[in-house]
């Protein structure tokens, strides 16, 4: 299971594209609520969430993912956006965050040591980091993104982290996104 953590002011598309690429991967995805299940994003698009927090069950998580936008105060203030990355991490499982939310990380102290990227302006919230500019960055098990425009690519990531290069390569074909140049 993939959970994906929506927090009102989530930037739609650093949550959205990331959903809808794994699912045609064929990966399990469920969007949690943080706070309910009818979430708005940053620019006033309501999503109802697959599930609300009391939902989760972090022992069948394979990865958790935080989009960035204004709802990043509320998945950095989020004790369940905390457990989760810890449990992750701690388990050898996957986490992804991209814009804003890698600050996320930061704060939680996740990212010492490995290397990863943000909206330019967070790097001082990447604590014990080592900033990129890259669109995406895998380091391990931690996958970040550096914005709205970077999400497919972030995603894709994802996809070749948890399926193989190759079926990153059939979605990318199969969506028409040009290879990063």
């Amino acid at each position: 299971m993939i959970y994906v953590f929506l927090a009102d002011g989530f930037e739609e598309m650093e949550a959205l594209a990331p959903v809808d690429i794994l699912r045609r991967a064929g990966l399990t995805v469920q969007t949690v609520g943080i706070g309910g299940k009818t979430v708005t994003g940053s620019h006033g698009i309501p999503v109802v969430a697959d599930c609300l927090e009391a939902d989760v069950v972090l022992e069948q998580a394979e990865m958790v993912i935080l989009p960035g936008g204004k709802g990043t105060p509320h998945l950095d203030a989020s004790e369940l956006v905390a457990r989760s990355v810890r449990y992750c991490v701690e388990h050898d499982r996957w986490v992804g965050a991209i814009c804003a939310a890698p600050s996320v990380l930061g704060h939680l102290g996740v990212l010492k040591g490995k290397t990863a990227t943000c909206f330019p302006g967070f790097e001082k919230e990447l604590t014990g980091a080592k900033l990129s500019e890259a669109y995406a960055v895998r380091d391990g098990k931690i996958i970040t993104g550096r914005g709205a425009g970077a999400s497919v690519e972030f995603a894709l990531t994802i996809v070749a982290a948890l399926c193989g290069e190759d079926k990153a390569a059939a979605l990318r074909e199969n969506i028409q996104c040009p290879p990063l140049a």
